[in-house]
């Protein structure tokens, strides 16, 4: 038996692969001078990359975001969703750069769009670029912990644009491994209170993992009633650093294996590519897809099949 060669059989009978999360206009940013900004915390990278951002142009975006594309293609890829950063340091530069990208391609492979709001959404910069983008992106992006203490109100523009826009939700949560963060809840609760069920995606949730059995299975139940779909990136966060905090046994990993029989629509991505963020990341979905089942002793393969098609066609609002 050859599990992986009936894993990819199964996977082009559906089509093709699915990535359901990327960061295409950041790929391939890596250099000599800023290859140290891999080593600092995540939330230093989100203003590191400023550097990056305020010297690319309009071409420099698109080349990249090409290149990527068609690795992905030749991979077999059916369909992907790249976020976009949008703020006042690139202004409109990655929004051209994909328009540009999905007038080339659009024939080829789905592809949707999602603004990236590194900077928050409510001071009054942040909040320009944010109204600036949602009419061109498909999927209406957030990051509550960039405005934090104020998560709540971060959600609340979110949930209320995607309702007047009539559009879907990514939201990066639980993104720091620690039974702190219960951004997870705090989504799915938001998303009953919006009368968006079936139309909000969070993105990692690997802080579920470092919680306590019974909150774990408490949250599941939560995010069923939300019918809450979750996008799970391994290699994102498989080297998140070990700490001394005493939790449960677990890996930085979406605990996908929990998940799955609760119910719970799970699909993966790439997340970023060769940049400060996953500097040795280069896009190979297979490389994603087995780090996820080692990591979460997950052998399904007709499952696993879903995550990797019809689950990710399903958090990207195709089917």
């Amino acid at each position: 038996m050859n599990p992986k060669k009936i894993f990819i059989e199964k996977v082009k009978e559906k089509g093709g692969w699915v990535n359901a999360h990327s960061h295409l206009d950041r790929a391939y940013t890596l250099t000599k001078k800023n290859f140290k900004y891999s080593y600092f915390p995540l939330k230093k990278k989100w203003y590191l990359v400023d550097e990056m951002k305020r010297l690319a142009t309009e071409e420099d975006i698109y080349i990249r975001m090409e290149k990527a594309l068609e690795y992905f293609l030749m991979q077999g890829t059916q369909a992907l969703c790249s976020f976009i950063d949008v703020d006042e340091i690139i202004e409109d530069r990655a929004l051209k750069a994909a328009q540009k990208l999905k007038n080339n391609y659009g024939n080829y492979i789905y592809i949707r769009f999602a603004n990236q709001v590194l900077k928050g959404v409510l001071d009054n910069k942040s909040r320009y670029w944010f109204d600036k983008s949602v009419d061109f992106v498909d999927i209406i992006g957030g990051l509550p912990a960039k405005d934090y203490g104020r998560e709540d109100e971060h959600l609340d523009v979110l949930l209320k644009t995607a309702k007047k826009k009539e559009k879907i939700v990514h939201v990066h949560v639980d993104q720091f491994n620690t039974s702190e963060e219960k951004e997870t809840e705090k989504l799915a609760k938001k998303t009953i209170e919006y009368g968006m069920q079936g139309k909000v995606v969070a993105i990692h949730s690997i802080s579920l993992a470092a919680h306590f059995r019974d909150y774990r299975y408490e949250t599941y139940q939560l995010m069923k009633k939300a019918n809450l779909m979750v996008i799970s990136c391994p290699i994102a966060w498989i080297d998140h650093n070990r700490s001394e905090r005493l939790t449960p046994s677990h890996n930085s990993i979406t605990p996908v294996d929990e998940m799955l029989p609760e119910g719970i629509i799970v699909a993966f991505g790439t997340d970023n590519i060769c940049d400060i963020y996953k500097p040795f990341s280069d896009g190979n979905l297979w490389i994603e897809l087995r780090v996820m089942l080692e990591a979460c002793h997950y052998y399904n393969i007709d499952h696993l099949v879903e995550i990797a098609t019809i689950n990710g066609l399903k958090v990207l609002g195709l089917v």
